[in-house]
């Protein structure tokens, strides 16, 4: 590191060794341990612009850290340069025109706390502190989705650096083809350091919560669930989880760590409609429990932070399913059965409602179809046997799921290879390499879900 740097660097260079460095490294995924020759803790967009330009001169492998969420651990890289992004935290709201502007060091829930006064929100991830840029990039599902769309249908412009170190405001009239890359194909074209999104009226009371059922009546709920989800109004957004019992409160100390089946059904609209909705839920089976009650947003956003805390060790394949087909039931029955760690899961969302009217071609997020988003999903604390256990219990359920699949969503994309971003974009590729070449020819930005430039990866 030259002194140049040092002089024209406002924010925070950390080296191994040095204060903080091995605070800063750190990301969600416990098991991702890597370590940066340099980490560049921007202060601004022009820290960014400068951590850019010294790369390129020097040559030096990027990464690109926001909330640091990616179960990938594409926000830290060993021996190269690491932006980091996580002091960037500034949020404008504009209640009149129901706009938010916010940097990208954001977290959910700071972005929430700052819309959720003028009872504004807009779709955001399920986990309060993942951060706004990852999630918004690869196309953004959350409890909203059916209502309002996508995080990324909700975009309306970005500020980014390119690969050449250059500032662009981008929306669909500036840069209309960049615009259109970001919007589901990740951090593969530069450095987003701030968002705009509309927003729309929500909270600061919704209907959700959970309700649980035994394990043994698992099979026949998750069969009347796929028809529910396929007639459920637009205002219900509906998760699902096969999972051995956290101690929930709702349920008897007896439960916990036995297999169960959670759907949390959340109706953002009118109360009363939301009760009627919600109410063939509550009918499916002989519930365990239910806790489907009047609470803030707030509230909802974080209710599932507990089962995704920092330091544990994550590993993940996924799914699109247009049907939750009986063999699939049957492959998410047998794989809690068979789980390598308690805190493990098969979980994911129905699709459907506004987030699958979109033009498929209108972004770059990949499938539009309606039916199931499932993540089979390994969590489990260091040490806690060989991590390979944990990581072939999850390959082989999703390997069996696969003849059913219609791709996946890229944000889930665990292990890059052509044939998984191939499956995660489908016709959009060719467009996407086309984006590719003209603004990162060289695949400067290349940890990521990459998207090689037509001259080959580097």
């Amino acid at each position: 590191m030259n002194d140049t740097l040092r002089a024209t660097f406002r924010g925070a260079l950390l080296r191994p060794g040095e204060e903080g460095y091995d605070q800063a490294r750190r990301v969600w995924n416990g098991a991702i341990d890597r370590r940066p020759a340099l980490i560049a803790r921007c202060a601004g967009a022009d820290d960014v612009v400068t951590a850019v330009r010294y790369a390129r001169e020097h040559d030096l492998l990027v990464s690109v850290r926001g909330g640091g969420h990616a179960v990938a651990g594409h926000a830290v890289c060993d021996d190269g340069l690491m932006i980091d992004l996580s002091l960037l935290k500034q949020v404008t709201v504009d209640p009149r025109a129901r706009t938010a502007t916010a940097t990208a060091g954001l977290l959910w829930s700071e972005f929430d706390k700052a819309t959720q006064p003028h009872g504004l929100a807009t779709t955001g991830g399920i986990i309060s502190h993942t951060g706004i840029g990852g999630l918004t990039l690869g196309g953004g599902l959350g409890h909203l989705m059916r209502k309002h769309g996508l995080t990324v249908d909700n975009l309306l412009a970005a500020d980014v650096v390119t690969a050449d170190g250059e500032r662009l405001h981008v929306d669909a009239e500036s840069e209309p083809d960049l615009f259109w890359g970001l919007r589901g194909g990740g951090g593969n074209f530069g450095v987003v350091t701030s968002f705009t999104y509309r927003l729309h009226p929500v909270g600061p009371m919704v209907l959700a919560g959970p309700i649980v059922w035994p394990f043994e009546q698992a099979a026949d709920v998750l069969s009347a669930l796929r028809d529910f989800a396929a007639e459920a109004p637009d205002e219900l957004g509906i998760s699902v989880a096969a999972r051995m019992a956290p101690p929930m409160p709702i349920l008897p100390s007896d439960q916990y760590g036995k297999p169960v089946l959670i759907v949390i059904p959340v109706w953002a609209g009118d109360m009363a409609a939301g009760q009627r909705a919600v109410e063939p839920l509550r009918t499916l089976g002989t519930p365990l429990a239910e806790a489907v009650r009047p609470m803030p947003y707030l509230a909802v956003q974080s209710m599932l932070d507990l089962g995704a805390p920092h330091g544990m060790h994550y590993y993940w394949k996924s799914h699109r399913l247009p049907k939750l087909a009986d063999a699939v039931i049957e492959v998410i029955v047998a794989g809690v059965a068979s789980q390598t760690s308690p805190f493990s899961q098969i979980a994911g969302w129905a699709m459907g409602g506004a987030a699958c009217r979109v033009d498929p071609d209108a972004t770059a997020v990949g499938a539009r179809e309606g039916g199931f988003e499932l993540n089979v999903t390994a969590s489990w604390p260091a040490p806690a046997g060989p991590a390979e256990r944990h990581r072939a219990w999850v390959r082989e359920h999703w390997e069996t799921m696969r003849p059913h699949s219609a791709g996946v969503y890229a944000n889930f994309l665990s292990d890059e290879s052509a044939e998984e971003t191939q499956a995660a974009y489908g016709t959009r590729l060719a467009r996407l390499t086309a984006v590719k070449d003209r603004y990162d020819p060289t695949n400067f930005f290349r940890l990521n879900a990459n998207i090689p430039p037509s001259g080959g990866a580097r």
